[in-house]
């Protein structure tokens, strides 16, 4: 296992120090604008067998991939088969009694549709509570769960506000397929990962990952643990879900930023702060966006779930690109910190 080692002070330092203090399992890596990840990892991918994580073990990233499905949905707005005010009742034959006519495929992606979500988590805070009402194992792709939304009320007007909505992210998969012809993770797999390099990185089920990925473990306060195996839809989706590693982010973001997953246009509009939550935290399409005197300090993505924690970040003044993966259900957030920290330091120095 290749672990951060340095003098203090350096990022490999303080890597070290953020991972021994928050008992850190997973991946992190940075690099600096030149395309050379320095990536490093921390703890077992897989206790039983103590198989120890590797700077390019694949991790589950929960949530971090909804940038995947809107640079999906902007693929196809790009192609001229949708449009970013295309409306849901235009885009998918699906019915839905209760929901409003007129929500865009805009506000889906801002979070601002007021759709009822399947796990909402302002008011939830145990993911393995929806599995009582429909078995986990019975996920295995997105339809499987518009049982668990499809006949809810609207929790608000579009584009009234922003609510965090997992279910909005359900539903421009399902726009996706049906406007592609294709199935999401497949159309993904053509237009995201392959374009981007990203040959580690995929919607595997839970019953049948491949080599060298960690599996996720949730602590419990006895001090014993369990996997995650049981806690998790089979199979991820448009919502959350897809496994990679930390070089195959920094490809993503590489792709992106290099123009090669969409045009200049729409590449500007995913990475435009559109809404911002009760916090004043922004979002964009995908992607949080944090400004500071009116720039994007920071754009990231982000995901959690039980025994997942994710963070990958672009800091545009600099250049800069970090990733922490954890097969724990906390941890990345601190390590990004550690690395945040230690670009300031740096900062000061030049």
């Amino acid at each position: 296992m290749e672990t951060a080692s340095g003098k203090e002070g350096t990022m490999e330092y303080r890597l070290d120090q953020a991972a021994e203090k928050e008992g850190f399992s997973g991946a992190a890596g940075a690099d600096s604008g030149d395309a050379k990840v320095r990536a490093f990892a921390w703890g077992l991918a897989d206790r039983s067998e103590e198989r120890e994580n590797r700077p390019d073990t694949k991790f589950g990233i929960a949530s971090g991939c909804k940038v995947f499905t809107a640079i999906a949905v902007l693929r196809l707005v790009e192609e001229g088969k949708l449009s970013l005010e295309s409306t849901l009742a235009e885009c998918l034959d699906e019915t839905f009694p209760n929901f409003d006519p007129d929500i865009t495929i805009h506000q889906l992606l801002t979070h601002t549709s007021g759709v009822p979500d399947y796990f909402d988590e302002a008011v939830m805070d145990d993911f393995e509570e929806l599995w009582k009402e429909l078995p986990m194992y019975t996920i295995r792709s997105l339809n499987d769960f518009l049982p668990l939304f499809r006949d809810r009320g609207m929790m608000f007007t579009p584009g009234e506000r922003f609510h965090y909505n997992n279910a909005g992210y359900i539903l421009l998969g399902l726009i996706a397929e049906q406007v592609s012809g294709m199935r999401f993770t497949d159309y993904v797999e053509k237009h995201v990962f392959r374009p981007a390099g990203m040959t580690d990185s995929g919607y595997w089920p839970l019953d049948r990952l491949p080599k060298n990925t960690a599996t996720g473990y949730i602590d419990e306060g006895d001090g014993t643990w369990r996997t995650n195996v049981y806690s998790l839809p089979v199979q991820g989706g448009s919502d959350g879900g897809a496994f990679t590693t930390v070089p195959d982010m920094h490809k993503f973001w590489d792709a992106l930023l290099g123009r090669r997953l969409l045009g200049d246009e729409l590449t500007a509009k995913l990475l435009t702060r559109h809404a911002e939550d009760e916090d004043g935290d922004g979002y964009g399409y995908g992607v949080w966006v944090d400004m500071e005197d009116g720039r994007a300090e920071r754009i990231h993505v982000m995901g959690y779930d039980p025994g997942v924690s994710f963070h990958s970040a672009i800091y545009p003044a600099s250049g800069a690109v970090f990733t922490a993966a954890s097969n724990k259900s906390e941890g990345a957030y601190p390590m990004m910190e550690a690395f945040e920290e230690y670009l300031h330091s740096m900062e000061g120095k030049s």
